[in-house]
């Protein structure tokens, strides 16, 4: 899957030596790809990302995978930081209210596949906006098919086995840190940020079914 290159002058060198480790997926949030990709490469705007991939299946690339787009911004997964330095980004072309459509989603497939494979990054390595800054962004929001990937092996599996966990915040913390969620962010922020990823569709206080991600139950 050959990408239409499309330089975006928002970028830099990764920091401290590192190399991509993770990547993180967007909603573009805007009306068509179109006007994503000039806001993508505007140096007023200064934000961008690796890649680009439009409703229609096609697939833009704005910066070097070598290099560090500006697209997580502020945030953390599994205890680190400056995630731009760690991660590919990818935007979508959705606003966030409407399913993703199949070109698009097949897209990201062969895309993500080749990443995957080019950085030796496992599928749990492939995680949302909303997972690194929970509370501060949404996307690519309960639309996105994560399930969809997880049957491809191109994200890490909802397991869905809550057995008698008993629903405490402390409880559930303590999981979801252990899973990557350890942005530092009040109990509500943190159930709808892992809820927004696996159970989107879920609503009200904490439940024993929260806990199902995690594959695990207390002793």
């Amino acid at each position: 899957m050959t990408p239409l290159w499309h330089p975006s002058p928002n970028f830099g060198p990764r920091r401290d030596g590192l190399s991509p480790s993770l990547v993180v997926l967007h909603y573009t949030a805007m009306d068509g790809a179109e006007a994503a990709l000039d806001r993508l490469c505007d140096p007023a705007a200064e934000v961008s990302a690796h890649y680009l991939i439009g409703a229609d299946g096609r697939l833009w690339q704005m910066v070097d995978e070598a290099d560090r787009a500006w697209h997580a911004g502020a945030g953390e997964w599994q205890g680190l930081d400056d995630i731009n330095s760690r991660s590919i980004g990818i935007e979508l072309d959705n606003r966030g209210d409407h399913p993703f459509s199949a070109p698009l989603m097949t897209g990201l497939e062969i895309l993500l596949a080749d990443i995957l494979r080019r950085w030796a990054i496992p599928p749990a390595g492939v995680i949302g906006h909303s997972d690194m800054a929970p509370g501060r962004k949404c996307d690519p929001g309960p639309r996105f098919d994560w399930a969809r990937l997880a049957r491809a092996g191109l994200a890490a599996a909802t397991l869905c086995d809550p057995g008698a966990e008993s629903p405490s915040p402390e409880a559930f913390r303590a999981r979801a840190c252990a899973a990557g969620f350890t942005a530092q962010v009040d109990d509500d922020t943190l159930l709808a940020a892992v809820r927004l990823r696996h159970r989107p569709w879920a609503r009200g206080p904490l439940a024993p079914e929260d806990f199902a991600p995690f594959g695990q139950v207390a002793p």
